[in-house]
């Protein structure tokens, strides 16, 4: 018993540590957000004297007290840039990764396992590598600077088809058969049965998808060039440019595009793990 409660301390101590060490530059970023200009270049984490004037002063509420002047920032169109894209990317891939997922697990057809292995196997080649031919693409269809040009190359994914696919394996193959001997066609199998039962999965994808769609940077940065259509990493980037080296304006920036992330996956982690859990079960 002794001897649990020490493998217990020490794995908790650990963890501990380790779970600080994440947390240090989230709270060293909120900790400037907070400091006045004469203080953000200060090394110590916490503030001498806290104010909460960066906030308003970023969303464009409150002038800055050191020009007088309002800087001028896009947040709130950002805001908007960053999760209408987020959002237009997770429902496409959701979908589209769904149906391929149904194709390869549930519809038997000559050659379907290679070209799974296939489709798999652009998962190793670099975003580098397609990003030239992908802006070419978007060229030719006069998607740059647009909208389009950001959710439709993102609207795909091998990963969410591999994610899927596992998961709908591990769903019992007589409910297809129940389902096709009263007449259902795939298209009603696939949305009346298998979708609902894979709700955990589709879930999980939602997330991860979103996580990565909002957060997405070079991309956009190659494509956009009106500020009126950043998303919040690269409006960050202007920031940091246009508006002069302004840590504490930065850092404010940076935990209101930062928070959305954090309640979403506060929410949503059980539905996440559960997924993933549930996914690998059968290959």
């Amino acid at each position: 018993m002794k001897h649990r409660r020490q493998q217990f301390l020490v794995r908790f101590l650990v963890l501990a540590g380790l779970g600080l060490a994440i947390s240090l530059p989230f709270f060293w970023m909120v900790s400037i957000s907070f400091k006045p200009r004469a203080e953000a270049e200060n090394p110590d984490i916490l503030p001498i004297r806290a104010t909460t004037q960066n906030y308003p002063i970023v969303l464009d509420a409150k002038p800055d007290p050191v020009t007088g002047r309002f800087i001028g920032m896009r947040y709130g169109r950002w805001y908007y840039n960053t999760f209408f894209v987020a959002v237009g990317i997770t429902l496409l891939q959701v979908l589209t990764s769904a149906m391929a997922a149904y194709a390869f697990a549930r519809i038997p057809w000559r050659g379907r396992d290679g070209v799974f292995i296939l489709y798999l196997a652009t998962m190793m080649i670099p975003g580098v590598v397609t990003m030239i031919p992908n802006f070419q693409i978007m060229t030719w269809l006069g998607f740059v600077n647009t909208y389009h040009g950001l959710i439709i190359p993102a609207a795909f994914s091998a990963f969410g088809t591999f994610l899927l696919r596992q998961f709908m394996l591990s769903i019992s193959p007589s409910l297809d058969e129940a389902a096709k001997i009263d007449g259902a066609t795939h298209w009603q199998v696939f949305w009346e049965v298998i979708m609902p039962l894979a709700r955990p999965g589709l879930i999980a994808l939602a997330i991860l998808t979103f996580l990565g769609a909002y957060q997405s940077f070079f991309w956009p940065l190659v494509m956009l060039s009106s500020e009126d259509l950043f998303p919040m990493p690269v409006g960050l980037l202007t920031l940091d440019s246009s508006y002069g080296q302004q840590t504490e304006m930065i850092m404010a920036a940076a935990a209101m595009a930062v928070a959305p992330l954090i309640l979403i996956f506060v929410i949503f982690q059980k539905f996440l793990v559960k997924g993933l859990q549930l996914g690998g079960v059968k290959g």
